[in-house]
């Protein structure tokens, strides 16, 4: 039987024996109205806030921050809507990069459309790197020490542009994210995302989870002394706009996430000794972006079973510091001895794999030389029927559990399986009970 599977805005054949399809698995179908009725009435009846039209009033400066090119968040389509009411005004656009580098041309293009000529000049790209371009405001309860881009840290009247999707540490994407780390300082997402290792900090989970409060708290910081209209979307599993609300932050992120819910926590009906995780286009823009599919795939994934990530990863690595850790380490053990020594941005990433590599096996099909990826515990395929075939004749007669938009897709199954207590690596040291996660804490009910 032939099985088409997601790669690089393609399709990838495979052909295996219809006894062993298991599952195919997508985001749920949520019915979808007309973008421009969903955008105007999230417009014009937003959370908390006046409408945008009232927002805009007046002759005041307006900072607009959007996502990166590494997030489907259509903000073209959406600054296409509110062309006509913001095109005479004083604007400014600020990419929220994150740790992420600046977009290329091509990328450009694709995050303003039509209008990218016309705004060039007034488009800037958040650096967390540049020293003199963040300003320190304060320190949270966690000992984040939270710097801001000086552009937003000098904007009275802010727009920004989101969309919010499960996150594997963060619980969601959207809402404050898109300033911590969106316009946030290398030093300050660096400590935020340290938290990362905490048992709590997983995909789904906002309440507890100390990544989100974190992000929360640096962001009250500045919210309180500023106007600020958020524009936060969820989209359908074909990148189109399924749900928008505006306003306040905090009250319309909540009811994002909800939506969220609705087309990304998907039921299966059991997990599977062979997880094939797809990271779609964009998610697969490099391997630290499609490192996400991997996450979200364990959720699927029985004890001692085989992960397959399929992404083209068409921009390379995107991440040193995590393949550096991991391609050092003769272990996944060593990895949290190491990061025990020091945290450095991007151990978040090796940490959370290296879970994963305790208790299962991780194969990939990429555009990556496969040599690269086996010196960080990866198998490495270059051809993605040689992974299912080789992975069959390991696992025995299994049947294969395809995850087919596995970066931002949270499998759960209806009834918890119950595994005997066990921890799936070695603490660091006894005096880091934030390092004790057990199997259980992978799994979502």
């Amino acid at each position: 039987m032939k099985l088409q599977i997601p790669f690089w805005g393609e399709e990838l054949t495979v052909s295996l024996p219809k006894h062993n399809i298991g599952e195919i698995i997508f985001p749920n179908s949520v019915e979808i109205r007309p973008e421009k009725e969903i955008l105007f009435e999230a417009f014009n009846n937003p959370v908390d806030t006046g409408s945008f039209d009232d927002f805009i009033k007046g002759d005041e400066p307006i900072l607009i921050i959007i996502n990166d090119a590494t997030r489907p968040t259509p903000n073209a389509r959406i600054i296409d809507l509110f062309w006509n009411k913001i095109k005479d005004k004083d604007i400014k656009f600020l990419i929220a990069t994150g740790g992420h580098r600046a977009p290329s041309k091509d990328e450009y293009l694709e995050l303003f459309g039509n209008h990218y000529s016309e705004l060039e000049k007034n488009i800037f790209s958040h650096d967390s790197k540049n020293k003199e371009e963040n300003i320190y405001i304060g320190k949270t309860e966690n000992g984040t020490e939270v710097y801001f881009d000086k552009m937003v840290m000098n904007a009275n009247k802010i727009i920004y542009i989101t969309s919010v999707e499960p996150h594997y540490f963060a619980g969601f994407t959207g809402g404050a994210k898109s300033f911590l780390p969106g316009i946030a300082a290398h030093k300050t997402i660096e400590q935020n995302h340290e938290l990362a290792l905490k048992a709590t900090a997983k995909a789904l989970v906002i309440e507890g989870n100390p990544v989100r409060n974190d992000i929360k708290e640096a962001y009250d910081f500045i919210a309180k002394d500023k106007k600020i209209f958020s524009i936060q979307t969820v989209l359908n599993k074909d990148h189109r706009i399924y749900f928008c609300v505006c306003g306040e932050t905090h009250k319309a992120f909540k009811l994002a996430c909800e939506k969220a819910n609705d087309v990304f926590s998907v039921e299966i009906r059991e997990r599977a000794d062979i997880v094939v995780s797809v990271a779609p286009y964009p998610m697969d823009i490099d391997f630290y972006q499609s490192q996400k599919a991997i996450d979200n795939g364990k959720f699927a994934l029985n004890p001692n079973g085989i992960l397959i990530l399929v992404a083209s990863c068409r921009k390379g690595l995107g991440g040193k510091s995590f393949f550096k850790l991991l391609s050092e380490s003769r272990n996944p053990d060593e990895v949290f001895n190491k990061i025990a020594q020091g945290f450095k941005l991007g151990y978040h990433k090796a940490a959370k794999m290296a879970e994963i590599m305790k208790w299962a096996s991780i194969w990939a099909y990429t555009k990556l030389e496969p040599e690269l990826l086996n010196h960080i515990f990866i198998k490495g395929f270059g051809d993605l029927q040689e992974a299912i075939d080789a992975s069959l004749k390991e696992k025995g007669n299994e049947k294969i559990l395809f995850l087919m938009d596995g970066s931002l897709t949270v499998p759960r199954i209806a009834h918890r399986i119950l595994h005997k207590r066990k921890f799936i690596y070695a603490p660091v040291t006894d005096k880091n009970p934030k390092n004790h996660i057990k199997l259980d804490d992978l799994f979502i009910d």
